[in-house]
């Protein structure tokens, strides 16, 4: 893979850390400059595989090296390449779960007859509400996820998702009471 502009300025000591709220003499400073150094090319060589596509490769490992870079213990960090392993890995989780939805959504448009109902603006709108629907729902069970998209996006009543799932209304109840209040705690 070649070098992008942006390392070789790193390689070369030309990076302005000012920016980031580091000076280019502080410990701090130098323990992420020597890990991007060591690592970056690394994990975007891995990133490339798993993605296929060495754009989103790129900025995913630049997404992890943010990441790393607001962790206000890095001199602690004994494994960076591990940790930048798992919130890459995070990272790639959450690219492909943006992706599906976009598909799924897609693939439903196109099943629907009158295709002028939305325009790209509108079809855009609804894809980043899917995203934050889904982004809000991540902490939670699998059953209490799928009660509350059965509810709110299939328009189905209490007990037809407690024939669907296999449960109790009252538990269908619980479920809905819990991922409300989650969507509440996470939007604060």
């Amino acid at each position: 893979m070649a070098r992008s502009a942006f390392m070789e300025k790193v390689d070369e000591g030309l990076v302005d850390y000012g920016c980031v709220g580091l000076n280019a003499g502080s410990e701090r400073a130098r323990i992420l400059s020597e890990e991007f150094r060591r690592s970056y090319a690394w994990l975007t060589s891995r990133l490339w595989r798993k993605v296929g596509c060495p754009f989103v490769a790129e900025d995913l490992s630049s997404e992890a090296f943010a990441q790393l870079s607001a962790r206000r213990d890095i001199e602690a960090v004994r494994e960076p390449r591990a940790l930048l392993t798992t919130i890459s890995q995070r990272l790639v989780f959450d690219l492909w779960r943006r992706r599906d939805l976009e598909h799924a959504y897609l693939a439903e448009l196109a099943r629907v007859t009158d295709r002028s109902v939305q325009s790209e603006e509108e079809k855009f709108e609804t894809l980043q509400m899917l995203a934050e629907i889904d982004r809000r729902l991540a902490g939670l069970s699998a059953r209490v996820r799928l009660a509350f998209l059965y509810s709110q996006l299939d328009g189905m009543t209490y007990a037809e998702i407690s024939t669907r799932l296999g449960v109790s209304v009252s538990m269908v109840g619980q479920y809905m009471a819990k991922a409300l209040a989650h969507c509440l705690d996470v939007h604060s």
